[in-house]
């Protein structure tokens, strides 16, 4: 089964996030990307839905301990 691609927006909004959040976190690699260029024009980048998942797996915290 192919890998399913979203766009920035569906990323900033699963994430809850600004896009141009988004693109700083591609920058800085935290997020992979798909790049579906077909010329010279701008490029037309998708992240994988299960780099997505993975990158939201690798910032889960533990709930903090309730104060006595």
């Amino acid at each position: 089964m192919p890998a399913r691609l979203l766009s920035i927006p569906a990323v900033a909004g699963v994430l809850d996030v600004d896009r141009r959040t988004v693109y700083r976190f591609i920058a800085v690699g935290d997020l992979p990307v798909v790049d579906l260029r077909t010329g010279t024009g701008r490029s037309r980048i998708r992240v994988p839905a299960a780099g997505l998942d993975e990158f939201i797996s690798s910032r889960v915290v533990a709930a903090p301990r309730p104060r006595r």
